[in-house]
C-alpha cells in the first residue's frame, strides 16, 4: 500500500485559492499573466505616483538587511534592505485595506506589509514564498497563521538597469513599473504548494528599487 502524504493546510490552500482566483477573473482591471506554471496576475496604477513616493521615504525609516527563515544575510542569498511599515499608520492601513479588498481576502490573513530597498548589487535568489513544513521553522508559523496562499507585490518605482521579478519556472520576467501591483497564488489549484512559483528579484544593475510586499496565510496572522 501506498503511504499518503499529508501536506499540511491543503485544504485551506485550495480553498483560498479558489476564492480570490475567482474574484480576480471577475475584475475587469486585472490582467491574468499567460503562463501554464503558475496563476499571476497584475494590476497596472494601483498606486499613484504620490503614493509610492510616500511609501518609499516609510521604507526608508525602518529598512534593514533582509532576513530569510534560517539563512543568514552574509550568504548572499537575500542582500537587500526591508522592514515592516506601520500598519497602524492610516496611509499604510489604507494601501493595505485596498489590497485586501481586491483579493477579497480578510484583513487578518495578511501579515505585515514589508517594504524592500535594492542598491546596486542586490538581490534576492530563486525562492518560493511558501514555508517547507519539514523545516524547524514551520513548527512556529503553523500556530502564527499556517502556511501562505497569495502573494501581493507592487512596484514603487522605475529602476535604470535590472532589478527585474523573474519567475524561473515559467520563465517571466516581469520589470520594475511604478504602482503596478502583482498577485500569485503560491498552491495549485489542488492546494498543494507549487514549486513552480520560484521567483527571484534578479540584481539591480544602476539605481535604487523599491518594491512592497504582503503575505496571506490560510487563516489569521499573529
Amino acid at each position: 500500500m501506498t503511504k499518503t502524504t499529508i501536506i499540511p493546510d491543503k485544504d485551506a490552500l485550495a480553498r483560498v485559492g479558489a476564492l480570490v482566483r475567482k474574484r480576480l477573473e471577475l475584475d475587469p482591471q486585472v490582467y491574468k499573466i499567460p503562463t501554464e506554471k503558475a496563476e499571476i496576475f497584475a494590476v497596472g496604477k494601483f498606486m499613484t505616483g504620490a503614493e509610492c513616493e510616500r511609501m518609499m521615504r516609510m521604507i526608508d525609516v525602518v529598512a534593514q538587511p533582509s532576513e530569510l527563515f534560517e539563512v543568514d544575510y552574509s550568504t548572499g542569498f537575500r542582500t537587500s534592505y526591508s522592514g515592516n511599515v506601520d500598519g497602524r499608520d492610516p496611509f499604510v492601513a489604507g494601501i493595505s485595506r485596498r489590497i485586501d479588498d481586491l483579493l477579497g481576502m480578510k484583513a487578518e490573513w495578511g501579515e505585515a506589509i514589508q517594504g524592500q530597498r535594492y542598491l546596486p548589487g542586490q538581490q534576492f535568489k530563486p525562492h518560493n514564498d511558501w514555508f517547507y513544513t519539514d523545516q524547524k521553522y514551520w513548527q512556529v508559523e503553523r500556530k502564527r497563521g499556517g502556511q501562505r496562499s497569495w502573494t501581493a507585490m507592487a512596484f514603487l518605482n522605475e529602476v535604470e538597469q535590472g532589478g527585474a521579478t523573474h519567475f524561473t519556472a515559467a520563465e517571466i520576467k516581469i520589470d520594475p513599473q511604478p504602482g503596478v501591483l502583482m498577485m500569485w497564488n503560491n498552491a495549485l489549484a489542488d492546494g498543494t504548494p507549487n514549486v513552480d512559483t520560484m521567483h527571484a528579484g534578479t540584481p539591480v544593475e544602476a539605481g535604487v528599487k523599491y518594491v512592497i510586499t504582503k503575505w496571506y496565510r490560510t487563516r489569521g496572522w499573529k
